[in-house]
């Protein structure tokens, strides 16, 4: 054991030379395990899966590999510039890996809360919550405009403090991999231990519900731990048969509508507002409006609650 972890530590004190692309390694698994749930659902489950909402996700990831490369080099070249302005330089090492593992999921943390939180954001990222069903087919839906909303500035910082870019974009992509097999219906609950300290497909299956309890809950990326710190986790209940999708379902499989309607409704919104509310539209959350004739996932959630008070039925 001791020769084994020696020789990682003597692996992970290399200098990469550029991005290792763990994503494009990991695609073989990701179709494997998509065929294994499938055969699950057909014999458990037969409505975790429906072939247009599948055929759309699989082509929201496809488009989001396309405009990720497309983007990649600007997006390491700022990276590389920032590390030319560092304050401190971190060596390759074990421990330099583990940190940034850690601070890179605390970054995806905030970068995923301000993704609902923020409707310039939401508008990027809403495109991974449109889907009604849940399986790991609905992972590969990532956005197309996630470059344009300048969503990566939360996850490339640290390289100004002294990680070098190819272990920062490494580690982001490890995040995401990492990300892939909490998209299931086929895993019910993890061991106690495991469920406190790591994000699950139940802690992520609430994430992506639509109940009004489960609004806006649950942002985590591979360690749940930053929920529970900053008082934004909620358990899965029994008593809550979970509903997915966004609150207004887009009722298509439109492959462009999945992926620019809000950006549409967006910029809507803003050019026909006041223009003492139009910043707002941009960076307030969606749902909001200036005569209130909207709702937010905070307005949705205090209605349910003071119903469920009065009247503790449930769902």
């Amino acid at each position: 054991m001791n020769a084994f972890i020696a020789s990682i530590e003597r692996m992970l004190s290399q200098p990469i030379a550029a991005p290792i692309d763990v994503v494009l390694y990991a695609i073989p698994a990701f179709i494997l395990l998509i065929l294994i749930e499938m055969f699950w659902a057909r014999q458990r489950a037969p409505q975790v899966y429906e072939p247009a909402d599948m055929r759309t996700s699989l082509l929201l990831g496809l488009g989001s590999t396309v405009s990720g490369a497309l983007v990649a080099g600007a997006i390491y070249a700022l990276t590389v510039w920032l590390y030319d302005h560092r304050i401190a330089t971190v060596p390759y090492a074990l421990w330099a890996w583990l940190a940034l593992l850690l601070l890179d999921d605390f970054n995806y943390y905030w970068a995923h809360r301000t993704g609902h939180r923020v409707r310039w954001f939401w508008a990027a990222h809403v495109n991974h919550h449109t889907s009604q069903h849940y399986n790991l087919s609905t992972a590969l839906r990532q956005t197309w405009t996630g470059p344009l909303a300048l969503s990566f500035a939360f996850r490339i910082w640290p390289a100004f403090v002294g990680f070098p870019p190819a272990m920062i974009l490494t580690v982001g992509a490890i995040n995401t991999v990492g990300q892939f097999w909490i998209h299931t219906e086929a895993v019910r609950k993890m061991p106690r231990w495991f469920e406190a300290v790591f994000n699950t497909p139940s802690h992520h299956r609430v994430h992506h519900a639509t109940n009004p309890l489960y609004l806006d809950r649950n942002y985590a990326g591979l360690f749940i731990v930053w929920d529970r710190l900053f008082g934004t986790f909620q358990p899965e209940r029994d008593d809550q048969r979970n509903r997915y999708g966004i609150v207004r379902q887009l009722g298509t499989f439109g492959l462009l509508h999945n992926v620019f309607h809000e950006w549409q409704a967006m910029l809507t919104d803003m050019w026909n507002a006041p223009w003492r509310h139009k910043l707002s539209y941009l960076i307030r959350e969606p749902g909001w409006s200036h005569d209130g004739t909207r709702e937010s996932s905070d307005i949705i959630r205090a209605r349910w609650m003071k119903a469920r008070t009065a009247d503790p039925q449930p769902d």
